[in-house]
């Protein structure tokens, strides 16, 4: 393989790699953005939507039915995860250190669940297509890398027409600006809160559903994937939402070439060098400005 191709397959790598992280970032940014807080057990997300989209698989459903069934359970558990852990501690006038606590103990006690259900053993969900891997420009592409990229299109195509054309998204925007001032017109934090953490909980699950035919799936795959993405969330302002899309896939590239040109054991370290480097450099990230309302 000439240099050249070596480096398209680097980016394709990167941009694969990115993709997810920009989605687990994105889900990181929205959560923040509507609660002041991060949900850090939101890389367990992405390990129920894998492990449990290939139990119900192997279970006998159809591949559609299981990616559904999937998804609904993350996103059930999510709520749940806000009405009984976040709401009341918000309720108790807890400080946001103490909720993000919070994320970290609920996240602790997904991953020693599914340790418990799914034990140490990887696992591995068929490819969603049968097409067989490609080459472009020497480079090869399997086509799961292509449905990655697509489910990160799709749902950021989403996300804008959801913040852009919908009141609920509108109520979103209003909350993130002045959330006493979105009390007074009649939004509730509180349900928008409990959206917040159901959404991006689906949102996990779909991101651990679509890398899982191209990675193993084990109990703990969701947390170097939830680090990644806060990296990526921070990468990219914060707050921002374009912001973490850009985050994500720059930190992609970063590890795909990271790796390809000195070695795979810098592929973790990556992460914790760009962090590193943006917090001494731009704190407030390539895209966005660090705030929060008080």
């Amino acid at each position: 393989m000439s240099l050249e191709s070596q480096l398209l397959q680097y980016l394709i790598s990167g941009l694969t790699l990115g993709s997810i992280y920009a989605l687990i970032a994105i889900g990181l940014v929205v959560t923040f953005n509507i609660t002041g807080i991060f949900n850090l057990a939101l890389g367990e997300f992405v390990t129920l939507g894998a492990l449990v989209s290939i139990a119900l698989y192997a279970a006998g459903l159809p591949l559609i039915a299981a990616f559904a069934l999937a998804v609904l359970i993350a996103a059930a558990l999510g709520a749940v995860m806000e009405r009984t852990a976040i709401h009341p501690a918000r309720k108790a006038n807890a400080t946001i250190l103490t909720l993000v606590i919070i994320t970290i103990g609920v996240g602790i006690a997904i991953r020693g669940a599914s340790l418990l259900i799914w034990g140490t053993h990887p696992y591995i969900l068929p490819s969603f297509s049968e097409h067989a891997p490609f080459t472009v420009g020497g480079a090869v592409v399997i086509p799961q890398s292509l449905w990655i990229l697509g489910l990160a299109v799709v749902c950021v195509a989403a996300l804008f027409a959801f913040f852009e054309f919908t009141y609920l998204g509108k109520a979103v925007r209003a909350c993130v600006m002045n959330r006493t001032a979105a009390r007074l017109v009649g939004i509730n934090p509180q349900r928008l809160s409990l959206a917040a953490f159901t959404a991006t909980g689906a949102l996990g699950a779909l991101a651990g559903i679509f890398i899982a035919p191209i990675t193993f799936a084990t109990y703990d795959m969701g947390f170097m994937l939830g680090l990644k993405a806060f990296v990526a969330a921070i990468l990219g302002g914060v707050t921002n939402v374009p912001g973490a899309i850009v985050g994500g896939f720059l930190l992609g590239i970063l590890e795909a070439f990271g790796v390809g040109l000195v070695g795979s054991g810098l592929k973790d370290a990556v992460a914790m060098i760009v962090m590193i480097l943006v917090m001494l450099i731009r704190p407030t990230g390539i895209l966005g400005a660090f705030r929060r309302e008080a």
